[in-house]
């Protein structure tokens, strides 16, 4: 099948040199042939040239034939724009957010002339409020301190890192790209459920583990956790934090499963799994399976890493199950350094549609009940908020962080500035690009040193822009952003403040007995420590 595929991408090629041949020996009998002799030896040079260059993975790995995708995109947009596809339309990206991503990631222009093309007058549209006094800042290196008391080693983390993304859905030249661009950057790269790899230790950059289900890289014969292999896993001093996974913003509540077709050794070294199994991985932990469980797992878990900031990402589905939470925090004194809120719109994992359409909650809202339930048990200043869900531009970051985020991770965001061009094909195993394939062929597309510099760049162009953003709204860091500094319009001449959209709720109040009007008290008072089966 290798093979095969291998002839289809290198089929155009193979038949213009071909026939550059046949019209360089035809033209022994005809002069007139030496024209078509021309063309082809011309299309073989392109096609050589496509396959030795390291910028477009599309021309490495379809020589010649790659062509056609720039010829609809750039030199003629009308044909993509009003045949194929407007600027505008979300699949589940716009060609605009798409567009940002590579512009900032190779570093050209990223303005644009005529104004914008948003609907501004459309129910929905949201903008910045700006500063008639603005400030300018020069420093766009912000970070955030994730420990609390309990943690021995805090992490100076940057507002913008890379979301969990696995060394097996992602190819080795896509991790070890991501990770030296991390390293370049310095920023953090979340390893994923599939824990790490050596294209991971290959890049040197930050490293946040994650612990899922399955327990990959801590994970014990029978599927089960194993403290002594976490410890050696979470000693590494690439590994700056550990992320327990509870959901993912693709299939919140759904497991998962590799099939041993698909489980190479290097996959197998990384998960520490043996070869030639299906490797499951479980909708529910099997270490925990209630609140205060799961918070003494959270402080075993900081104890085995020597005090690394260990904290816990959920989609949030029923939100009296994240109160059993909380207080199952305050009942055993185990506060975990964070929580990252990853939203419905997320995830870089294949799902069933029911699941990626239906199931889990948005990054905003959820972020928003996460920060206002931590305010009311009082615990709100002692556990960082990450937030992940389509978060791509200078925007995405400010609107999160005034909501309530302390930082951002971003998967498609980065996956965008290593080559992926939203083809969706990344369960089949024949991405075009070589981000989303264990197909050595393809994936040599994707050239490490090339992309791993596009990585940093985009990041670091995102934090200028976001720099720029606070400055324009009046303030000298981002991290100051507060609901009041946004709008939205719900209809025709009724706009709302931030305030109004998404208020901070009180300190204190739910320990305080304070009624809130919006349902946190009466979830509160339904919550328990002890289990997240609902009280009668």
């Amino acid at each position: 099948m290798q093979k095969l595929a291998t002839l289809e991408r290198f089929a155009p090629l193979a038949a213009v040199a071909a026939l550059a041949v046949l019209c360089l020996l035809l033209s022994l009998w005809s002069a007139w042939m030496l024209l078509p002799f021309v063309l082809f030896a011309g299309l073989t040079a392109l096609g050589v040239h496509d396959i030795r260059q390291p910028s477009h993975s599309i021309l490495r790995n379809y020589p010649v034939m790659g062509h056609m995708r720039f010829l609809f995109e750039g030199v003629r947009p009308e044909i993509r724009q009003y045949l194929i596809e407007s600027d505008q339309d979300e699949e589940p990206f716009s060609r605009d957010s798409r567009s940002l991503v590579y512009q900032r990631a190779k570093g050209v222009e990223d303005k644009r002339p005529f104004g914008t093309r948003k609907r501004v007058y459309d129910a929905g549209y949201s903008w910045l409020t700006h500063s008639i006094n603005p400030v300018h800042i020069t420093d766009s290196d912000f970070r955030v301190t994730i420990g609390n008391a309990a943690c021995k080693q805090p992490y100076l983390a940057s507002l913008y890192n890379i979301s969990a993304m696995s060394f097996g859905s992602l190819s080795a030249n896509a991790i070890e790209a991501l990770n030296t661009g991390a390293r370049l950057g310095g920023f953090a790269h979340d390893t994923g459920e599939g824990s790490v790899s050596r294209h991971h230790k290959a890049g040197g950059g930050d490293l946040i583990y994650q612990v899922a289900s399955g327990y990959f890289g801590a994970r014990a014969a029978d599927g089960s956790f194993d403290r002594d292999k976490f410890a050696v896993t979470a000693a590494l001093p690439q590994i700056k934090m550990i992320e327990l996974k509870l959901s993912q913003g693709a299939k919140p509540g759904h497991g998962g499963m590799l099939p041993a077709s698909k489980i190479s050794p290097e996959i197998a070294e990384a998960r520490g799994i043996p070869m030639g199994v299906d490797c499951v991985s479980p909708a529910a932990h099997s270490a925990f399976s209630t609140p205060i469980e799961m918070m003494r797992f959270v402080g075993e878990l900081r104890a085995l890493s020597g005090g690394k900031p260990v904290g816990f990402k959920l989609c949030i589905g029923h939100r009296r199950e994240f109160m059993c939470i909380v207080k199952a925090m305050l009942e055993t004194g185990v506060v975990p350094d964070f929580i990252v809120v990853d939203g419905t719109e997320g995830g870089t994992g294949a799902a069933p549609v029911e699941f990626t359409n239906h199931v889990g909650m948005p990054m905003i809202e959820g972020l928003s009940f996460v920060h206002n339930t931590l305010r009311g048990a009082g615990l709100r200043d002692q556990v960082k908020l990450g937030a992940a869900g389509k978060i791509v531009s200078a925007f995405d970051i400010a609107r999160a962080l005034a909501i309530g985020a302390d930082w951002c991770n971003s998967a498609r965001g980065f996956m965008f500035a290593i080559g992926c061009i939203q083809a969706q094909a990344c369960h089949t195993n024949k991405c075009p690009v070589g981000v989303a394939t264990q197909d050595p062929l393809r994936q040599r597309a994707l050239v490490v040193s090339d992309k791993s510099r596009r990585v940093a760049r985009f990041h670091a162009n995102t934090m200028k822009a976001l720099g720029e953003m606070a400055g324009a709204a009046g303030l000298s860091d981002p991290r100051n952003f507060l609901p009041r500094h946004f709008m939205a319009r719900q209809a025709d001449n009724q706009m709302v403040t931030g305030d109004e959209a998404f208020p901070y709720l009180p300190e204190g109040f739910l320990l305080n007995g304070v009624a809130d009007g919006q349902g946190y008290k009466a979830r509160w008072d339904r919550a328990e420590a002890a289990s997240f089966a609902p009280r009668d």
